[in-house]
């Protein structure tokens, strides 16, 4: 591949010699350094038009018009300090309002009657100034309940199982005394709002916007709402629908301003979160580990699962914060009770070592009916433990369960929480009313009025795309579905070398086999008889997963005459990933196997089919294909070689801040579009151990239907892919986008991509100039290291799933058809994005796409572009349905997954971290994932 050598003969040159001395009576004149080159910042690019094909569509969206009647005043931005009287700072969660709301009770004159718009730590806004730039205030607050002193109140504000007891009684109900600082930091001309409405954005209207969120949160907050970012969850039951594992999903609204090309709008939409099930804490732990009783408990487990939870402890109801469990049973667990009746020698009341089972049930005469031979729950300190019997702890309500939610808990949650498109508009209505946001004193004094209409916006809607299936024949898509009901594949492969293994599922593998082949033949797929069926024999059932893999693999080598070309896995359990991950890696990083797992569940023709659809993409055949792709026509994309990458960063389970991220970056290297699926990391807020960046990528162009993918780790918490240049010397890259390049070089035909595509999922707005500035700079580095006189050029697309606007078709109970585009009114004023129903939606309303077009060098028209992306939604090789989100980003997202099984990851940390946002590269040395084997790294492995 010489044109991508660093020179003709790919030597390094020899280093020049050095220079001659300086003679001792010459003084050497400095030279003048030429300015260093400022680099050019890149910045989203400006909307250039509408579209305009398709038909159109009359569509409501959950945008309500705001009007802000005044223009010429300043928000006042001060920064709050606050501390107790000793001078140590509070750090307890929802003590800043308690104690800001009690600085304007008592202070009102002082602050010439202002309202604060306060953020809950250290920011506070107002209309106009307050009287001077520092203002300093002390305020009392009585029982205040804080991080600080949760675990040092007493379990009934009498008595308690601790040495410390009657200095904690003490303490417990004494007013605290706070320290209040309010600085003045800056001020923010509204008139920034109408700036932003002109596409005229700067750091002032992005903060003008925020006041006005912020002015919505404390709106929430003094409802008592649980605030999440902009969504606010009401402690109301009907609002409540359990998922399963003592897990509730809450439902509740999102609430947001939002500049746009009609104006100013508030977004209102349902939100749903996940809660701890409130009440006793044993019924939530038995609910939560699927125990049969308390005495079949996981404590190890439990400890884990409930540290900082709050709970409220009978008969008192006082509130406490759990920091952990004692180590003995609540019968065995002693410690050290002061006796005020009797006195040692010295005069001090002596210690009596008592059990907390005694304590409770004979100095208390509370019944424990079953805490006995249970642990307790501590409230207290590390050196100072404050123990509780199981049975008097109740969890209270609106506390965020922020774990990964297992299979069963994601269906059920899918289910309940769906709402048809009606429905929704309704809830949503009411919601606005029940608001009452015109009742809310920092609106009105800076003129901001809600209309309760619904905005009507004008929709296109784009045809689907003809698709090319077997024997020639082609067809258009209804409704954004299809099938290969007498229909073959356009591709199929052969399946010449195979085997199946059966890890000791309930399945009749002959049946399997035969009916198999028989659905192959009636798709076009020649399959051969397998050489074997291999069933796991009864005494490895009982050993590790790895194990129970390795001792297959040593029965598999030992009887078959190669190495196949496929093996069918048959799993016990349909998400069994304990033996998923290690069955992975063995294939497809020590071997190179092509596998496709499989679980026994109502196996039909129909469950067939949509196996043989990933089996036939793994192993290098098509299941169907653009027409436009076949005759390459698609507008722009034939035309030049260009290559389509799908970009997204996937993270492990929450609750996991150490272990790495894993990068995938897949690429299309043919003119096509590809479809992306969302899978955004900034909701993660750094919570998650590992993260995954994967890189999809199109090859042998002219196509846009095949897809390789690489992906790599990176440090946990880092959303920016990292690994897309890595220079390791001279003449060596190994990052993720040299290899890329280089297979779209080979698979076609030796030709360099011109033109480069780039869908990038799992981003927010606040994070584009690092996409456009971080991320395509090592991508043009790559490119550069290669052949420094390439200069393609570049197109990158961001796509959001994790959004709020909904599209409601008017006077219709049906979502808006598959295939719907807007450009116009609600999307933004100047920069060039669009929202795509690609999908048709199924029982709940529609949630479209988001795209972001931050860069386009090749010059799209917004109906080529749009288009593109449509087509993108087609050619998923896994479904028979257009997907919400091009195909390209939806494959990055499944080989971070899967490769992310290859690493098995234990909790590093026993609580989540509530840190987001990018953090520079480096931060955690991460292991890094085995590569796949060069057999199947070019394979579509991952569908």
């Amino acid at each position: 591949m010489e044109l991508f050598e660093k020179d003709g003969n790919g030597d390094v040159p020899e280093s020049l010699p050095p220079p001659p001395p300086v003679p001792p009576d010459v003084v050497p004149i400095k030279a003048e350094s030429e300015p260093a080159k400022k680099k050019v910042v890149r910045v989203p690019m400006a909307r250039r038009g509408l579209g305009s094909k398709g038909q159109k569509i009359t569509l409501l969206t959950n945008h309500f018009k705001v009007n802000v009647g005044s223009v010429d005043g300043y928000f006042f931005h001060y920064c709050v300090s606050l501390s107790y009287e000793d001078g140590r700072p509070v750090d307890g969660k929802g003590v800043g309002r308690k104690v800001i709301d009690r600085v304007q009770e008592t202070y009102s004159n002082e602050l010439a009657g202002k309202d604060f718009a306060y953020d809950g730590e250290k920011s506070l806004f107002t209309v106009g100034p307050l009287p001077n730039n520092k203002l300093e205030f002390t305020v009392i607050l009585e029982d205040v309940t804080s991080n600080r002193n949760k675990g040092n109140a007493s379990p009934n504000g009498h008595e308690s199982p601790n040495a410390h007891d009657r200095k904690r009684i003490k303490r417990s109900y004494q007013s605290k005394t706070f320290k209040v600082e309010i600085s003045f930091a800056a001020k923010i001309p509204m008139q920034a709002i109408q700036n932003a409405l002109r596409g005229q954005e700067s750091e002032n209207s992005q903060e003008a916007l925020r006041v006005l969120d912020i002015i919505l949160r404390q709106h929430a907050a003094k409802q008592g709402c649980l605030l999440v970012r902009q969504s606010f969850f009401q402690n109301n039951p009907d609002n409540f629908t359990d998922i399963g594992g003592g897990v509730l999903g809450c439902r509740g609204f999102h609430s947001s301003f939002r500049a746009s090309q009609g104006g100013l709008s508030l977004n209102i939409d349902v939100s749903t979160t996940m809660i701890i099930r409130p009440g006793p804490v044993v019924d939530f732990l038995i609910a939560n580990q699927n125990a049969r009783d308390p005495y079949s408990l996981d404590w190890t487990k439990a400890k884990r699962t409930l540290k900082n939870l709050r709970i409220k402890v009978g008969p008192s109801n006082q509130e406490y914060k759990i920091t952990g469990l004692s180590e003995q049973m609540c019968k065995d667990q002693l410690f050290s009770l002061k006796q005020k009746s009797a006195k040692n020698d010295n005069g001090e009341a002596e210690n009596l070592e008592i059990t907390v089972y005694d304590y409770f049930v004979n100095h208390r005469n509370i019944e424990l009916r079953y805490s006995a031979d249970l642990p307790c729950i501590n409230v207290g300190k590390p050196k100072r433990p404050t123990y509780i019997p199981l049975e008097l702890c109740s969890l209270v309500s609106l506390q965020r369960y922020t774990k990964a939610l297992t299979t069963f808990q994601r269906a059920s949650l899918v289910e309940k929480s769906r709402q048809k498109p009606q429905e929704r508009m309704t809830v949503l209505s009411s919601a606005l009313q029940r608001s009452n946001y015109g009742a809310e004193p920092m609106l009105r004094s800076c003129g901001v009025s809600i209309s309760t209409n619904f905005t009507q916006v004008e929709g296109r809607v784009l045809p689907a795309p003809r698709l090319k299936v077997g024997n020639g024949e082609d067809f258009f898509p209804r409704n954004g579905r299809w099938n290969f009901n007498n229909k073959k594949l356009v591709e199929p492969t052969k399946i010449e070398r195979w085997a199946v293994v059966n890890f000791s599922a309930r399945c009749d593998t002959n049946s399997l086999v035969r009916d198999l082949i028989r659905c192959g033949d009636m798709k076009g797929i020649r399959i051969d008889h397998p050489f074997d069926v291999f069933q796991e024999s009864n005494q490895n059932r009982r050993c590790s997963p790895i194990v129970r893999v390795d001792k297959m693999f040593e029965d598999i080598q030992s009887k078959l005459p190669g190495a196949p070309q496929f093996l069918l896995c048959v799993l016990p359990d349909k998400k069994n990933s304990d033996l998923y991950g290690p069955w992975k890696k063995k294939n497809l990083a020590e071997f190179g196997i092509v596998t496709q797992c499989m679980a026994p569940t109502r196996v039909n023709d129909q469950y067939l089919t949509n196996l043989l659809l990933k089996i036939n993409a793994k192993l290098g055949g098509l299941n169907s294909m653009l027409a436009i792709e076949q005759t390459t026509s698609i507008p722009v994309v034939s035309k030049v070689p260009t290559i389509i990458l799908g970009m997204d960063v996937s993270h492990g389970s929450p609750g996991q801040s150490d272990i790495p991220s894993i990068a995938a970056v897949g690429m299309i290297l043919h003119s096509h579009w590809v479809s992306q699926v969302s899978f955004n990391c900034s909701v993660c807020n750094g919570s998650y151990l590992r993260c995954d960046s994967a890189v999809v990528s199109s090859r042998q162009w002219p196509l846009i239907s095949r897809y390789r993918a690489s992906v790599r780790t990176q440090s946990p918490k880092l959303e920016m892919i990292d690994s897309l240049f890595k220079r390791v010397s001279d003449k060596e890259d190994e990052g993720i986008f040299r290899e890329v390049l280089l297979d779209f070089y080979t698979s076609s035909g030796k030709r360099k991509p011109d033109q480069i595509i780039i869908f990038r999922d799992g981003v927010s707005e606040s994070q584009f100039n690092q996409v456009l500035n971080i991320e395509l700079d090592q991508v043009i580095e790559a490119c550069k290291f290669l052949d420094e006189s390439w200069n393609p050029k570049f197109v990158v697309i961001v796509a959001q799933k994790n959004h709020h606007t909904k599209f409601f078709q008017q006077g219709s109970p049906d979502n808006v058809p598959p295939g719907t585009v807007i450009d116009n009114k609600i999307c933004h004023p100047k920069n060039n994005d669009f929202y795509l129903c690609a999908h048709a939606g199924m029982i709940g309303t529609t949630r479209p796409t988001h795209y972001h077009v931050l860069l386009d060098q090749i010059g799209f028209s917004a109906d080529d572009l749009q288009e593109l992306v449509h087509s993108l939604s087609y050619v998923y090789q896994r479904s028979t349905t257009a997907i919400s989100v091009v195909a390209p980003i939806c494959y990055a997202h499944l080989a971070a997954s899967q490769v992310g099984t290859f690493m098995k990851f234990e909790d590093a940390s026993e609580t989540s971290s509530s840190h987001g946002g990018v953090t520079a590269p480096g931060v955690v040395a991460v292991p890094q994932l085995p590569r796949l084997n060069e057999k199947v790294c070019s394979s579509m492995f991952f569908c």
